[in-house]
C-alpha cells in the first residue's frame, strides 16, 4: 500500500477546537472531487459536495476531510445512502450548530440527482 493509500484506509474526521465559539459563523467547504462506486453496475459516481455549517466547540480539520470523503472512492454506495452516511459522520464527529449537506451527483444515463440534508 502506498502512502495516500493508507492515509485514505485510515481517514477521520477529525474536530479540531472552534477559535471563535462564543461567535455564530458559516463554514463553507467544496469538495468537488467526491467519488463512490455504483451499488448496482459499479460503474463510478462523480459529485460535489457542499457543505455549509455553523460550528460549536468543534471545526473539522481539512485534511482529515478531504482523505474521509477519498475514502468513497472504492464503496459501491447509493447516493442517497453516501449523503446520509456522510452527513451523520459529521455531525456525530463535529456536533456543529448548524449543517446543511448538499451532494451534487453528475449526470449518468441522463439523470442527474442533488441530495440536501439540514440540521
Amino acid at each position: 500500500m502506498r502512502y495516500g493509500e493508507k492515509e485514505i484506509a485510515n481517514a477521520r474526521l477529525e474536530p479540531w477546537p472552534n477559535p471563535s465559539k462564543d461567535r455564530d459563523y458559516t463554514i463553507e467547504i467544496t469538495f468537488p472531487e467526491f467519488t463512490c462506486l455504483c451499488p448496482r453496475s459499479g460503474y463510478p459516481d462523480f459529485a460535489t459536495m457542499r457543505f455549509e455549517y455553523v460550528p460549536d466547540e468543534f471545526i473539522v480539520e481539512l485534511k482529515s476531510l478531504k482523505l474521509y470523503l477519498n475514502s468513497y472512492r472504492s464503496l459501491h454506495i447509493s447516493h442517497e445512502e453516501a449523503a446520509n452516511r456522510i452527513f451523520q459522520d459529521f455531525v456525530e464527529a463535529i456536533k456543529p450548530r448548524r449543517l446543511k449537506l448538499t451532494a451534487d451527483f453528475h449526470p449518468r444515463g441522463n439523470v442527474h440527482t442533488i441530495i440536501r440534508i439540514e440540521l
